[in-house]
């Protein structure tokens, strides 16, 4: 797995087949073999939830901290099924409009399938790659995105697409993962952990420097959670060396909601003051 079109054909394979499982979707949790569960029950009590398009594949709740209001156009990076989407749509009501980005058939057939069944006429799901995005420019007021960014290969162009959509003013709110430092070379090179979520995880600091380079402002950590990795999934893909190694290094993954904003006067991603 050394090249971006390989990470993109096995996270593409993976999330094909969970979407054409969906009775599986509680066993699917975030990692591929259903053992690893990063969101749980979190979304019980949050108004808007549609339990047919939850495949349990987050790891936050980017809207509880993403602002949405009535009216709002909101942009879901790598949608799924759609369930942070119709979460969305409850807050931007009949007056606003959702638009759910993902790179999967599979997924965008089954979210529609969704959306239909609920009659939802103002929430659309496009298929497109979140580093080429198939939104116009400064047209959505906020991005939201759950557990999806960190699979990404090119995280910069990403978060480049999220401000060149976004409004003047506009915000993004995304729950991902990420690390407290740079995760061992096993853990980086799984795949399985990839499509999991975890191996491509990148260091807090990197992650926050490479969204305040993309030009937002205002960045933050909404809300941070640690994510215990247990010794079975490591051991599939660390030598017992490497995984004493990686205990001792005191190396956590952390599941982070980060908020930000394109400023208000802004001339691209070398903004105006």
């Amino acid at each position: 797995m050394t090249t971006a079109s390989d990470v993109k054909a096995i996270v593409r394979a993976k999330y094909g087949a969970i979407a054409s499982n969906p009775g599986k979707r509680r066993r699917a949790a975030c990692c591929a073999d259903g053992s690893l569960d990063m969101i749980g029950d979190a979304y019980a009590a949050v108004d808007g939830y549609v339990a047919e398009a939850d495949l349990s594949l987050g790891c936050g709740l980017p809207t509880r901290h993403a602002g949405i209001a009535a009216g709002d156009v909101v942009l879901d990076l790598g949608s799924g099924a759609g369930v942070d989407a119709f979460v969305a749509r409850r807050l931007v009501g009949e007056s606003g409009r959702v638009i759910g980005v993902d790179m999967t058939d599979s997924m965008i057939e089954r979210a529609r399938a969704n959306a239909a069944k609920l009659g939802y006429a103002n929430v659309v799901f496009r298929l497109g790659e979140i580093e080429a995005l198939p939104v116009e420019d400064g047209t959505v007021d906020v991005v939201i995105s759950n557990c999806v960014l960190n699979l990404v290969p090119d995280k910069a162009k990403a978060f480049a697409e999220t401000f060149r959509v976004l409004r003047a003013g506009g915000h993004f709110c995304v729950s991902d993962i990420v690390a407290t430092s740079e995760l061992p070379e096993g853990i980086r090179k799984a795949a399985a952990l990839y499509v999991g979520c975890v191996a491509g995880a990148i260091p807090e600091t990197d992650y926050l420097a490479v969204i305040r380079a993309a030009g937002f402002g205002e960045v933050r950590i909404a809300e941070r959670k640690p994510i215990a990795l247990p010794d079975a999934i490591l051991a599939e893909h660390l030598a017992p060396a490497e995984l004493a190694a990686f205990r001792a290094s005191g190396i956590q993954i952390l599941s982070v909601t980060v908020v930000g904003s394109k400023p208000a006067a802004c001339c691209g991603a070398d903004c105006c003051s």
